[in-house]
């Protein structure tokens, strides 16, 4: 079916026909990858201590964290590209991100005082963590293209649900080699088991159901299409890098992840001295995971532009609300702050995943999510690998200033977010007075 814009749609096949199973699976099994992949890589930072401790690593985070984030930025657009030309299947992805999650956590776990396995730790579990992003994240808006929100947020919130294991009483605490060969291995396995059954839709691809080129009769189903329109066409790398919304999505997404990750770390700070760091760290990972699955749904219905601007709001407004906890030294608030700041970050990444391919279409959004992980991941990298929070901490009332206007900057940015090629329609309003009336 070809629309009055000239995209086609093929519609005909069932997910079933093509699956031999419902689409649902396509949800569940890369949430089972992320939250795999999250584990092992939650791991890292919840042995941190001891190893400190045994080979007096220096700081808080070490330069391993930062090349390992910036393995993942530099392999998410190669990956995307591959997995687009089709070279690269959902299932040779996953084992190929499974098995470089194993080698770097063993390398680790086997010899942490060397700065070749550090090395080779970041690179190996860097690769492959961006390799299982690359296919886990962007899969269910292919395979649910007319609601694509809520099952892309279920999938982003495995990113936080694969912490919850590292927060239970048995796993505090224990040797920190120990720790990273099982986290190593047990999210290789679940990486791997997950992505023999994962498979791409055809291009083009659309359910029997709806009709892409008539709107819904029921209100709720017609009123979500309103909000979150197909995208013109499918815009390849090239063609998206050419419009403002694509370098404007960056951004908002850029200055999103750099105010979570500034925020965590300096509320970390703050919750040791208030005595509720264990509370913090619970706080930020529950509302991260449930705040990434609803708001996903909700914006199907409320529209993804809106969402994200209400994630921003949401996201500066919190840091300003750490700086009045931290002067009247209220716990509670520093915790609702903390899990506002947890809940917009996680979302953010669950909404411009989703947002991107309805601006730009799903035949090419691997190789644009690509490019989005990039902003995404600097802070990361920045945050851990140079001790950006360490000189945040020396000021951290400015900090906090700053990043609450750099939220609130990137809910201004999102506004602008409209897609290629999709013009306003004007509403006409006729005119209450004629020219044949006033000439009669």
């Amino acid at each position: 079916m070809r629309d009055r814009r000239g995209r086609v749609y093929r519609v005909g096949e069932s997910d079933v026909e093509l699956l031999g199973r419902g689409r649902i699976w396509m949800v569940v099994l890369p949430w089972v990858g992320m939250a795999g992949i999250s584990w092992a890589a939650y791991a890292f930072f919840a042995a941190q201590p001891g190893l400190r401790a045994a080979h007096r690593w220096g700081g808080d985070l070490y330069w391993p964290a930062g090349v390992w984030a910036l393995a993942q930025a530099a392999v998410a657009l190669p990956a995307g590209r591959l997995r687009e030309s089709g070279r690269l299947p959902a299932r040779t992805a996953m084992t190929t991100g499974a098995l470089g999650t194993l080698a770097g956590y063993l390398a680790l776990a086997l010899a942490p005082q060397l700065d070749v396995a550090r090395l080779a730790f970041a690179v190996c579990a860097g690769v492959g963590a961006g390799l299982v992003h690359a296919t886990c994240l962007t899969l269910p808006g292919r395979w649910w293209p007319e609601r694509r929100g809520g099952p892309t947020g279920v999938v982003a919130s495995g990113l936080a649900f694969g912490a919850v294991p590292l927060l239970l009483p048995p796993v505090v605490g224990a040797d920190p080699r120990v720790l990273l060969a099982v986290a190593g291995a047990g999210g290789s396995l679940a990486v791997a088991g997950a992505g023999r059954l994962l498979r791409d839709p055809p291009r083009n691809w659309w359910p029997p159901r709806p009709d892409p080129l008539a709107l819904p009769a029921d209100p709720v189903a017609r009123r979500a299409r309103e909000k979150n329109p197909p995208a013109v066409r499918h815009h390849t790398l090239r063609q998206a890098g050419r419009s403002p919304a694509l370098w404007l999505t960056w951004l908002c997404l850029l200055g999103m992840a750099a105010v979570t990750v500034l925020g965590i770390l300096l509320q970390v700070r703050y919750a040791q001295q208030l005595g509720v760091s264990g509370e913090l760290l619970r706080s930020v990972t529950v509302a991260g995971a449930a705040a990434a699955a609803v708001a996903g749904a909700l914006s199907d219905r409320s529209g993804r532009r809106t969402a994200l601007v209400a994630a921003c709001l949401l996201l500066g407004t919190a840091q300003f609300g750490v700086l009045i906890a931290a002067r009247t030294g209220s716990g509670a608030l520093l915790l609702g702050c903390a899990a506002a700041t947890g809940a917009a970050g996680a979302t953010a990444l669950a909404l411009v995943t989703a947002l991107a391919a309805d601006l730009f279409g799903e035949n090419h959004h691997a190789s644009v999510h690509g490019l989005l992980t990039g902003a995404w991941l600097l802070p990361v990298a920045a945050g851990c690998g140079t001790g950006a929070a360490g000189y945040a901490a020396r000021d951290p009332h400015a900090a906090f200033l700053l990043a609450g206007c750099t939220g609130l900057a990137c809910a201004a940015v999102a506004l602008f977010l409209r897609a290629p090629g999709r013009l306003s329609v004007r509403r006409i309003v006729p005119n209450p007075h004629p020219l044949g009336e006033e000439m009669a």
